[in-house]
């Protein structure tokens, strides 16, 4: 079970952002299959690597393993975007956000 987490939400965290195993390997400096053993199960980063992995996914490790939390770094970015908004503005996409959840 516990064995299975990180390389099937490290999948899933990869595909979400849209990019290959290949790229990311070579975006963080590792040899190309390095993320698909990862996720393959035939290797496990090390500490080092797993900020690197979370740093180019733009999470942070505790997002990584908030399972609750689908697309953390999309949770990220709708934070960022509502920064500066009166209260009233706010109210509304709570509205908005509390509308679509029932859905």
């Amino acid at each position: 079970m516990y064995e299975d987490f990180f390389p099937e939400r490290l999948a899933q965290l990869r595909t979400q952002k849209g990019v290959s195993a290949r790229d990311m390997s070579l975006s963080i400096g590792q040899a190309n299959n390095y993320i698909n053993n990862i996720e393959n199960k035939k290797a496990f980063p090390s500490m080092q690597a797993f900020f690197y992995i979370c740093e180019y996914l733009h999470i942070t490790p505790k997002q990584f393993f908030d399972t609750e939390t689908e697309c953390p770094a999309k949770i990220d970015e709708l934070t960022e975007a509502v920064q500066g908004l009166t209260t009233e503005q706010l109210d509304h996409l709570i509205a908005i956000a509390k509308d679509l959840h029932r859905k």
